[in-house]
């Protein structure tokens, strides 16, 4: 029996990424909290910048707006930099909702 989560990280990596300038807390169950740069996000995961504790396949939670808390573990990592993908998907109306919210330059942001 296979465990853990079922991925397709080469049919993802296709998937639009938006630029961020977001930094969470991350929360690792043997670390404790990991603190996080994200520089890009996308429906399906997410890049960080700077160095972490962590390892390939290691889970993190994060607090995302608009999306709340959701999991995601490490696909890759390599000269300060990792991807992330999300346990679940965010819904297209909540993943807009955070782009949004995400986007470093404001004359970009949608008008409410």
């Amino acid at each position: 029996m296979v465990s853990g989560a079922q991925l397709t990280v080469t049919d993802m990596r296709r998937a639009t990424r938006h630029p961020a300038d977001h930094k969470v807390i991350g929360e690792h169950r043997r670390i404790g909290d990991v603190h996080m740069h994200i520089i890009n996000v996308s429906a399906h995961g997410f890049m960080v910048e700077g160095d972490l504790e962590i390892s390939r396949g290691e889970r993190v939670t994060i607090r995302l707006p608009e999306v709340g808390r959701i999991e995601a573990h490490m696909i890759w990592s390599n000269d300060g930099r990792a991807g992330f993908q999300f346990e679940r998907i965010i819904r297209l109306d909540d993943f807009m909702k955070l782009i949004n919210a995400l986007q470093p330059n404001p004359r970009l942001r949608a008008r409410r």
